[in-house]
């Protein structure tokens, strides 16, 4: 069964973004983070690493994972699963792009 009703959100513009250089944006008292990728997609996932909580709108961007500031931990940026050997999961949003804005489905 589907969450009450999916709420979709204008968030940024993609013109906003910079490839592989994180953006924060906040929605309904929740911090995401945005990334454009190399391929032009755009992925948001939760801004916080499981691990200690490190921003990863600072991290490093690497195809379509994301590395934390804090510790290096390496999270897909397409579903948000932490990647071997460390564990863990952190909320990956669905996307949408319309013209030149990005809606986040929280």
């Amino acid at each position: 069964m589907r969450d009450m009703q999916a709420l979709k959100l204008k968030v940024a513009e993609k013109s906003d973004l910079i490839e592989r250089i994180g953006k924060t944006v906040a929605v309904q008292g929740q911090e995401i983070a945005l990334f454009l990728l190399e391929d032009g997609t755009v992925r948001a996932v939760q801004n916080r690493c499981p691990h200690k909580g490190g921003s990863l709108s600072e991290g490093m961007v690497s195809g379509d994972h994301v590395f934390c500031p804090l510790h290096d931990w390496k999270i897909s940026l397409c579903d948000g699963v932490v990647q071997a050997p460390d564990t863990g999961c952190i909320k990956a949003y669905e996307v949408t792009i319309e013209g030149n804005d990005i809606f986040v489905t929280l």
